[in-house]
């Protein structure tokens, strides 16, 4: 585990919050150089608890711009796991997301031990308050950092749409923007485009639709709602599986011991067993 990657990937904007999620993790991984990460794609999922599909787009997208890269391969049972490096330059030159604090003079020494003490060389006084005081009053982030952020995700949005029929890009961001405005996720709007593009992969020039007709007329919608029903589907077979481990535990059969320490934590987190039965299972140590 590096503090060093981590404080530096934890004070950079990486454009969403799965992205951000995802990159520190990682750094949690690395050494001080940002290498020798090596986990499976399966792993980032479970730990941060985000999609398949999210966390293969994103180490996707970072192996594109740089961010990460691939060093190697460690075998492992199901084949091979890639060995990554977090690259520091393309990290460093991300937007930090610190707050620049104006209007402050130098001070010989930075560290205020005492609210409002300690000399100043230009002769500003000193906050009233530490940082982490109370009744300190936080900067809230800026509107044109909260509109940067809407933007980059309008443009990658608009990104996916294929390029041979990109047309009218004014009112295509408009529409999207509109539409994250309403509500849409960004990530399954971006999901949307990307499967319209694998469909109409094939597709001759007169059947394609370009992206000024897509976007107006909202055709992302059917992919949204198969997306939804996929999720309710991931969800039922969730649920009956649950269902049946903790018919496992509550009769304390032999399968118990094929229930994974994740899978005891979700029983107890949906109620479906209790401290007791699994004790009496051997499950809970």
């Amino acid at each position: 585990m590096s503090w060093k990657i981590a404080n530096l990937c934890a004070d950079r904007i990486f454009g969403s919050a799965a992205r951000k999620q995802i990159i520190m993790f990682l750094a949690d991984k690395a050494s001080d150089d940002g290498s020798g990460i090596w986990c499976s794609k399966g792993t980032i999922q479970r730990h941060t608890e985000l999609g398949e599909s999210t966390v293969k787009r994103t180490i996707s997208d970072f192996l594109k711009e740089g961010i990460l890269i691939e060093t190697g391969r460690r075998p492992c049972k199901n084949g091979f796991t890639v060995i990554y490096r977090i690259v520091l330059d393309r990290v460093m030159a991300l937007e930090s997301s610190a707050e620049p604090d104006e209007g402050t003079g130098s001070t010989v020494d930075p560290v205020q031990r005492d609210p409002g003490r300690g000399s100043r060389v230009d002769g500003v006084p000193g906050p009233r308050w530490t940082p982490n005081h109370p009744e300190t009053i936080h900067k809230p982030p800026t509107r044109k950092r909260a509109e940067a952020a809407v933007d980059e995700r309008v443009e990658r949005i608009w990104a996916a749409y294929p390029k041979d029929r990109q047309r009218g890009r004014a009112a295509s961001v408009s529409v999207i923007a509109e539409a994250l405005a309403e509500g849409i996720d960004p990530d399954d709007l971006l999901r949307a485009v990307q499967a319209y593009a694998t469909e109409s992969a094939g597709f001759t020039r007169s059947k394609v639709c370009f992206s000024d007709n897509w976007f107006a007329a909202r055709r992302w919608r059917r992919f949204l709602e198969m997306m939804a029903e996929e999720r309710q589907a991931r969800t039922a077979l969730t649920a009956d599986h649950h269902a049946r481990l903790a018919a496992w535990v509550r009769d304390r059969s032999p399968m118990c011991k094929h229930i994974t320490a994740p899978q005891v934590k979700a029983l107890m987190a949906a109620g479906l067993v209790t401290d007791g039965q699994l004790r009496a299972a051997g499950l809970a140590g």
